[in-house]
């Protein structure tokens, strides 16, 4: 069984940076796609970022050149570097692991932007 514990969330100025972090524990984490969806009050859970095994990445158009998605996979952690962030990117922020039909998610972790 895969468990994911995200951290790292908080309130941020506009314009600011955050980092989260995922931290995972299970057998074949290193085959795993892991990831980063968003949901934000009264919308649906939008992918904002995954990498593949392989470390390729993926990313929401609405992010692309401001987060940065990374993982280590000696210590079972994936990343996602938030930089400029905007009031829109408020939201409940949950990691995913997905091999083939097995997909586990996080508790989720609630970043704010506001001034």
């Amino acid at each position: 069984q895969v468990q994911l514990v995200e951290s790292g969330g908080g309130l941020v100025q506009p314009g600011g940076s955050l980092t989260l972090s995922c931290a995972a524990s299970g057998s074949l984490l290193r085959l795993y796609t892991m990831g980063w969806y968003r949901q934000a009050p009264g919308k649906l859970r939008e992918l904002v970022a995954n990498i593949v095994s392989g470390g390729s990445t993926n990313y929401a158009d609405s992010v692309k050149g401001r987060f940065t998605i990374s993982r280590d996979n000696s210590n079972n952690t994936v990343y996602l570097q938030m930089n400029s962030l905007k009031p829109e990117d408020t939201a409940v922020y949950y990691c995913y692991a997905q091999l083939g039909t097995r997909l586990h998610w996080g508790q989720g972790t609630q970043v704010t932007v506001s001034s």
